[in-house]
């Protein structure tokens, strides 16, 4: 014991400190118990007032998205114009079991909320389930005026609204989402997951402003004719990016539940149709470079063909024998019969196939038509399917098999989007031979006669070169034809002489007028709008009119036919196939 420290005092201090030693230990497990009570507490309210919402909307079948969730991908055209964005939104939702005075609830909603109908709010404010939509996608002024209302029982969630500024000009192209951001139709379905995922934006090869075109276009040919239904596109012969596309009637994408079956169906992409005589392009194409048949080769068109039960005969029958450019221009069902049946038996099938008519296209949207035909291929198929007759294609089939015989003989599958950079910068096709250059180059020139010396006159476009084929077919009504319904086309190329796009419309059921002195047929109704197309998407893509005069190609045709009978025609001998 040191000196001048007593015992007592020892003891004293011993005690000190121990008692310090067991505040210490009081005051960490206090510390210890109020940690664990503040983390019961969090967890209870985590389940009693957030987890109970989450878990009603889970049971009620409503997605639960975090607020920083990723915007849905936008969609632009090639030039970068805006055609689909997602802008971020609030819904507002009630617990119907907190509700106090429902009816006096449902009519302070119904007036914020115009779209919503005060009955159906009544309806899910008196429901007593623990979660309910009151409406989604709400402005931001409605927002704060529900807000406002200081009402315990309503909440609001984070979503995603998607516009389209275009509205119907590009539905059927677009399509549209559901309300929970889903894509349903078109481009939006058939990009879901990088569009859902916030990728890169999406680049369509479609110019709004030939859409534009083309639909303001078409929509006067249907007022025009009182028409059912039009079709029209606009393809790069090269590349195969589909330019514009329309389908009418059309529908808004905003909201697509109260559009028809009509309205929503797609006739460019997943409608099949008879084409009529604009099927004409490939018995004539095949039979020139199967080497069956040259622009000098004639055809007996003076009698109808016969055939079992079956009868053929002209529209507007010459009853003479005909060269095959005759044929061609003059549209002879019989000629081109003649001309098919020259192929063989499978001939005609054999080539449809290459050109890709016997299945769906390629293209990159969900809604693809399975085209029509006989499975069981026989003699008289080969006749009827010459003039576009037993066999139903889409007319994005019908676009691209021109393109190809027009190209240079290469079959290009149709694109939406602008996946290729590589493929744009080269300009040249990319796809299988169907043809060889010279068949191509023919068919040109036969396309070149159809407007300048044919039923295709119509589709002429002042200073532009524009070739192509009139189409009119009766629709088929139950296993017949109906004569007082048909499709009346006009598939285009130009400029011809060195060809850059196919435009094609269809007309469904036009009726005929008094300037079109009763005809409905295509070179009235269809091949107007195919010129009008021309004349004003030209200039805007930079392609200069013509100079000076335009070649005389009858006078050319002429020659052929007199070079030919004297043998001394283009060989194609040698000619890379």
């Amino acid at each position: 014991m040191r000196r001048g420290v007593t015992e007592s005092e020892t003891i004293s201090g011993h005690q000190t400190k121990l008692l310090g030693q067991a505040k210490a230990r009081l005051a960490f497990i206090a510390v210890v118990f109020m940690l664990g009570y503040l983390a019961v507490g969090l967890r209870l309210a985590d389940l009693t007032l957030l987890r109970d919402v989450e878990t009603a909307a889970t049971e009620a079948g409503a997605p639960v998205r975090k607020a920083a969730a990723a915007l849905r991908g936008t969609i632009t055209d090639r030039n970068g114009e805006l055609m689909a964005t997602s802008l971020r939104m609030s819904s507002v939702y009630a617990d119907a079991t907190l509700v106090a005075d429902a009816p006096a609830l449902a009519r302070q909603l119904a007036h914020i909320l115009p779209e919503e109908k005060e009955k159906d709010i009544l309806a899910k404010l008196a429901s007593k389930r623990k979660f309910v939509w009151i409406a989604r996608n709400i402005t931001p002024r409605q927002m704060q005026a529900i807000n406002t209302l200081g009402e315990p029982s309503l909440g609001f969630q984070d979503e995603q609204k998607r516009i389209y500024p275009h509205g119907r000009l590009t539905a059927h192209i677009l399509g549209y989402t559901d309300v929970d951001g889903i894509g349903i139709a078109g481009v939006e379905r058939a990009y879901e997951k990088p569009l859902r995922e916030g990728e890169d934006d999406l680049r369509l090869a479609v110019d709004l402003r030939i859409q534009h075109l083309l639909h303001r276009e078409l929509s006067y040919a249907v007022k025009k004719f009182s028409a059912k239904a039009a079709v029209g596109i606009v393809m790069d012969v090269q590349s195969g990016e589909i330019v514009a596309m329309v389908s009418l009637p059309d529908f808004d994408p905003y909201h697509p539940a109260q559009a028809s079956d009509e309205q929503k169906f797609n006739r460019a992409t997943l409608g099949v149709f008879e084409m009529g005589s604009t099927m004409k392009l490939f018995p004539v194409a095949a039979a020139l470079d199967a080497g069956q048949a040259s622009f000098s080769t004639t055809y007996d068109a003076r009698e109808p063909i016969r055939f079992g039960r079956h009868t053929i005969n002209d529209f507007h029958a010459k009853r003479r024998v005909m060269t095959l450019p005759e044929v061609f221009i003059h549209s002879s069902n019989i000629g081109t019969a003649k001309m098919a049946q020259s192929l063989g038996e499978t001939g005609l099938r054999d080539f449809y196939k290459k050109l890709g008519f016997l299945e769906r296209t390629p293209l990159d949207l969900p809604e693809r038509g399975a085209p029509l035909y006989p499975r069981n291929w026989r003699e008289i198929h080969t006749l009827t399917a010459s003039y576009g007759h037993g066999i139903a294609i889409s007319p994005v089939h019908l676009a691209c098999a021109t393109a190809a015989l027009s190209n240079g003989g290469i079959l290009v599958d149709p694109v939406m989007t602008l996946d290729s950079a590589q493929r744009r910068k080269t300009r040249e096709p990319q796809g299988a031979r169907v043809v060889t250059p010279e068949t191509s180059r023919r068919i040109r020139d036969l396309l070149e006669l159809v407007v300048v010396g044919g039923t295709g006159g119509k589709a002429a476009a002042e200073g532009y070169g524009v070739g192509g084929k009139t189409g009119t077919a009766d629709k088929t009504l139950g296993k017949g034809y109906n004569k007082n319904a048909r499709l009346s086309s006009f598939i285009g190329v130009f400029p011809i002489e060195a060809p850059r796009y196919t435009v094609l419309a269809i007309i469904d059921e036009p009726q005929p007028t008094k300037d079109t002195h009763g005809y409905a047929t295509g070179g009235w109704t269809a091949a107007p709008v195919v010129g009008k197309v021309i004349e004003q998407m030209a200039p805007l893509y930079g392609i200069a009119p013509h100079s000076g005069p335009r070649r005389d190609i009858k006078a050319e045709m002429a020659r052929y036919l007199k070079d030919e009978k004297e043998g001394k025609s283009l060989a194609t001998a040698g000619v890379d196939r």
